[in-house]
């Protein structure tokens, strides 16, 4: 049986937990980047009522049961730096599924990866997780590459797979088996 209350996971240089009220400014300045509201539920208007509708959906997953949504913090100051989520929509076939995003004034400081790193092995410690996916699109090499070094396994190219925008957008397919798998330790370390 999944939790049923949000965890706090650290991993420095970051700590996932629940979002808040005053994790607002990060949502604000994501509100008006390319690519961000696009694949995201991250509201495009950065309004104060859009944003407080946002943060109140995260909370809202864990009840309605698609999944489990993180704000991506510094582990020192505590500032929102993104999200990453666990999402369940398919857990009763064994599956679930991550995806996450970091702020571009946050990304190249080891966020993606550490919090990549706690979310994985955190699922894998879940009885009901047998497969965990991720979607990447192939221009992401930032993102994929930190798959990569958190065990995720590259399984092929899904063509056409997702709407993002106004078009099509090819996808590669990665996954981590719990069990099988073996390159994040049991603390969430990626090994490089």
């Amino acid at each position: 049986m999944l939790p049923t209350e949000m965890p706090c996971l650290d991993e420095p240089p970051v700590r996932l937990r629940p979002f808040r009220r005053d994790d607002a400014p990060l949502i604000a300045s994501v509100a008006s980047d390319p690519l961000i509201p696009l694949v995201t539920s991250v509201p495009p208007s950065g309004a104060h009522e859009d944003i407080a509708a946002y943060i109140d959906r995260q909370h809202q997953r864990l009840t309605d049961g698609s999944g489990y949504s993180f704000a991506i913090a510094d582990a020192d100051t505590d500032e929102a730096v993104g999200s990453i989520g666990l999402w369940t929509n398919h857990i009763s076939a064994g599956r679930a599924s991550t995806g996450y995003w970091v702020a571009p004034h946050h990304r190249r400081r080891g966020y993606v990866r550490a919090a990549l790193g706690a979310l994985t092995t955190w699922a894998r410690s879940l009885d009901d997780i047998k497969r965990l996916e991720l979607f990447v699109e192939p221009w992401n090499e930032g993102s994929w590459r930190a798959a990569e070094a958190c065990g995720y396994q590259r399984e092929g190219l899904l063509r056409s797979w997702q709407q993002v925008g106004a078009e099509r957008r090819d996808m590669y397919v990665y996954s981590v088996i719990p069990g099988r798998d073996s390159r994040t330790d049991r603390r969430g370390h990626c090994r490089s």
